[in-house]
């Protein structure tokens, strides 16, 4: 009964249009009242959920992304990637990518990836010929490469869901990440560069000469190099992966206010804001998903699903296609942060019951909620990316299956080969 009422009543809400957070913690007080438990158990489960040193990471991370995003970090990026691949048939889109790949790197949040970058080259590809729907699926899909970057605050979450479950390290996960980033990137490319073909899209100009590449790397280089300073001091052990956010922040200020000289003091107000918007959110999904975590162990619910999906099938390839099937349709409705905090107590006992690793479903799950985020009805990257191409979701849905079919592709092989999620941990145990 009790199960029925959480089930019921979440889904409800969703349905009725309830943000997320507050469709949780609604859910789980009915459920509680079902029960005839005290509603305090809600309230101590969400503080609770809360306490906990390493989400100190979170707003760290969130933060530095923000400094990045309004201090100019953009631009020299673009300009390096139209450096390297601007003379390719259908370069500017070939560009964006890159671009996309690299800032994601430095801000590790899909959203943050496509407000830059996206305002930076959906414009000029429009006005250098591009279809308005091709700017926007560029990049929106590349923008999600930011998702499994060493900065992005969703690693953290998902070693945080995985408590009581599994033992996994953050640094485990950030070198998990890195070849099937590679992976998506590569893809990406090559839904660009096919899709500009077909449409017949111009070069622009030749290749400028390996000068001009070092030039634009150096004046990029600055913001790049946060992610090796995160991969070397964490493996190094000059810090831990939670002071490695501290450290982000420090040197997002460092390059922007010193280097660059392009964060000015209103940006600065504003990334802080925004900072402290986005991790309030986080927190909140994360407190009431620790409260909604206790109700579905408290009533089996893996252990129900598990029962369910071994009924229909015993192959684990089939396990892990419905597992995919199921983290998608659920991520069409559900922010990044929400799914990973509420299927991965469901979802990771059986995969690990079939023989995948935590850390590979990590990165499964992680590339499944990227999917999600340019997916409608609650595809905010997608909506993010349309509004500043002026293009209704609609019309960019028509052609998007070239990029979904390259995301679709390194998530398969993500879920089927061990060894692109698992070979880089494996060289430093």
């Amino acid at each position: 009964m009790e199960l029925t009422v959480l089930g019921i009543s979440f889904t409800v809400l969703l349905l009725l249009g309830v943000p997320v957070a507050f469709a949780i913690g609604l859910a789980s007080v009915a459920t509680i009242i079902a029960a005839g438990l005290p509603v305090a158990v809600v309230f101590q489960k969400m503080v609770g959920g809360m306490q906990v040193f390493s989400f100190l990471a979170i707003p760290f991370f969130v933060f530095a992304g923000e400094l990045m995003l309004h201090g100019g970090i953009a631009d020299r990026i673009v300009r390096f990637a139209n450096s390297l691949v601007g003379h390719v048939r259908g370069g500017l889109g070939m560009s964006n990518v890159l671009g996309c790949t690299l800032f994601g790197g430095v801000a590790g949040s899909p959203l943050a990836d496509v407000s830059a970058m996206g305002s930076v080259m959906i414009p000029l590809m429009k006005k250098q010929g591009y279809h308005a729907d091709y700017a926007v699926n560029v990049t929106t899909h590349a923008s999600l490469v930011g998702a499994l970057m060493p900065t992005s605050h969703n690693l953290i979450i998902f070693t945080l869901a995985t408590a009581g479950i599994a033992a996994v390290s953050v640094f485990d996960l950030i070198l998990a990440a890195l070849i099937p980033a590679l992976l998506l990137t590569i893809a990406n490319l090559a839904a660009a560069y096919g899709v500009a073909v077909k449409r017949g899209y111009p070069t622009h100009g030749a290749f400028p000469g390996w000068a001009a590449v070092l030039a634009a790397f150096i004046g990029a280089l600055p913001g790049l190099l946060i992610v090796v300073i995160i991969l070397v001091g964490i493996l190094s052990g000059v810090f831990t992966a939670t002071e490695s956010a501290a450290t982000a922040v420090f040197w997002a200020l460092l390059i922007t206010v010193f280097v660059y000289r392009s964060l000015s003091w209103p940006h600065f107000l504003k990334a802080c804001a925004k900072a402290c918007k986005t991790t309030g959110v986080v927190l909140l999904l994360i407190g009431i998903s620790s409260a909604f975590g206790y109700f579905m162990a408290l009533y089996e619910v893996p252990q129900k699903t598990g029962e369910l999906m071994t009924a229909i099938t015993s192959s684990p390839w089939l396990i892990f296609l419905m597992v995919n099937i199921l983290l998608f349709l659920l991520g069409t409705f559900l922010d990044m942060a929400a799914t990973i905090l509420i299927c991965t107590p469901i979802f990771l006992p059986i995969c690990q019951q079939f023989g995948m690793s935590p850390v590979q479903f990590g990165i499964m799950m992680l590339i499944n909620c990227a999917l999600g985020l340019n997916t409608p009805p609650v595809g905010s990257t997608q909506f993010v990316g349309c509004a500043i191409g002026e293009i209704s979701v609609g019309e960019v849905m028509r052609s998007i299956l070239p990029f979904y079919g390259a995301l679709t592709a390194t998530l398969m092989l993500v879920t089927y080969v061990p060894a692109f999620s698992l070979w880089l941990p494996g060289l430093f145990r």
